[in-house]
């Protein structure tokens, strides 16, 4: 491969005082263009969402297969949802501070997924499936969804929100063939052969890309683009400006915006993993029609996905907050709209109702990543990121775990009320955010002090 020349590489300032490395091309890098990192993202994460968006699907079978009940094996995805979260925070920290390669984290995560699965198609017991599913499943899953969305996060910076969207996407809209099929034909007789071959189309679907996975150079930046003139005429950037300083992770835990965000994507995580987990085995209680259930479910995973991507467009225009705020509301709606289906046993409703909850369940994701940029700064934007996407695992327990002990001690009717509440409660919270560093009010004019010329 053709290194680069040193004489054609430069450093730019824009006027927030922010450098770019510019003067590399992919292909000189790479060898290869830029767009291929992105396919190469795309397809990973596709694969490994089947571990999150595909299991509600297979619960049916697992149950009949197992012998468990309701609550065990939706506790199981809430243990699962607690590693894939929680890994995000120490593998940033790893990539930011020591430069691990994101090729390493890829494969790691693709073996790890590919067991986790794997034990799942044969353990009939519940520790078995925690330490196999949930333990090395999840983790490999938060590996393989940190090192994507980061590796692609560097390689497009001036369209960093817009690129992360569409493969987070993929994220979710990708296990929609699998969802379909699941609820079709899946059932106990079939579930050990149907989960093995998904391991091993999971492995391949990673562990190939992966291996092309690399960083470009600390700070690089597109020839083709001007950092400087991008920086003041992007509308995005106008409507969504950059931060007022760079913040370390340690000082942004000392804002009151990042504790705010962490504890508005919990809220928001919850309600959403709450309706990832139940659309199949509810939407079953309400129409014995597979096709509908197919439909709800396929819906919700492919609107959760394809939200993502246009919440970012609405956001550039409108600003993050504003869509934060929208979207959160129309899931809170979407959380109605299954309540009166569960008193009034409408299958279209159902239907409605998932695909509401998939386009307001999804969008508020890339919109952190955005805001923990554009608030925090770019150096240790992985890492906060990090540290508010650890908040989807607390979200896992309350939405999962917790939410199926409210299913069936208080019924369907009375748990999407809450989550409607919940939901509605985070969109309100948005409120509170504003970039750390800029004055909270204005201050008081100072009014003369009276002479004597108007004395009494």
């Amino acid at each position: 491969m053709a290194m680069p020349d040193p004489g054609c590489v430069r450093e730019i300032r824009d006027n927030h005082g922010r450098r770019y490395r510019v003067g590399e091309s992919p292909e000189v890098l790479i060898g290869r263009p830029r767009s291929s990192v992105l396919w190469q993202a795309w397809l990973p994460m596709a694969a490994v969402g089947v571990l999150q968006y595909g299991y509600g699907a297979a619960v049916p079978a697992l149950m009949e297969r197992n012998g468990w009940g309701l609550v065990g094996a939706m506790w199981l995805l809430a243990a699962w949802t607690v590693l894939q979260a929680g890994v995000g925070l120490p593998t940033a920290y790893l990539r930011d501070r020591h430069r691990i390669e994101p090729r390493q984290v890829m494969l790691v995560g693709a073996v790890l997924s590919a067991l986790g699965l794997a034990v799942l198609a044969h353990s009939t017991d519940l520790v078995g499936a925690l330490l196999g599913y949930a333990l090395l499943g999840g983790t490999g899953a938060g590996l393989v969804y940190a090192a994507c969305t980061s590796t692609v996060a560097k390689w497009y910076p001036e369209k960093m929100g817009r690129r992360v969207s569409a493969v987070t996407g993929a994220y979710a809209y990708g296990s929609v063939p699998f969802i379909v099929a699941a609820v079709v034909g899946l059932d106990a007789a079939n579930l050990t052969l149907v989960l093995d071959a998904a391991a091993v189309v999971l492995f391949l679907l990673v562990a190939g890309p992966g291996l092309f996975f690399r960083d470009p150079p600390e700070r690089w930046w597109p020839a083709e683009v001007d950092p400087r003139e991008w920086a003041l005429r992007n509308p995005a950037r106008r409507m969504n400006p950059p931060a007022v300083r760079e913040f370390s992770p340690a000082q942004a835990m000392q804002t009151r915006e990042l504790p705010v965000m962490c504890l508005i994507l919990l809220g928001a995580g919850a309600v959403s993993l709450f309706n990832a987990a139940f659309v199949v085995v509810y939407a079953s209680g309400i129409t014995a029609a597979a096709g509908v259930v197919a439909l709800a479910a396929g819906l919700f995973a492919g609107v959760n996905g394809a939200g993502r991507a246009l919440s970012m467009r609405i956001s550039d225009r409108v600003g993050r907050c504003r869509t934060l705020a929208v979207v959160l509301a129309v899931q809170g709606l979407a959380q109605l709209v299954f309540a009166m289906s569960a008193t009034s046993g409408s299958a279209g409703a159902v239907v409605v109702a998932a695909a509401l909850a998939g386009l307001g369940g999804g969008g508020f994701y890339p919109i952190f990543a955005s805001l923990a940029r554009e608030y925090f700064g770019e150096e240790s934007a992985l890492e906060v990121h990090g540290v508010v996407y650890s908040a989807k695992a607390a979200g896992g327990v309350l939405g999962v775990g917790l939410a199926v002990l409210a299913v069936t001690a208080w019924g369907w009717a009375v748990a999407f009320a809450v989550a409607a509440v919940v939901s509605l409660a985070a969109a309100r919270a948005t409120g509170a955010l504003q970039r750390p560093g800029l004055p909270r009010t204005l201050p008081l004019p100072r009014l003369p002090e009276r002479t004597s010329e108007y004395a009494v």
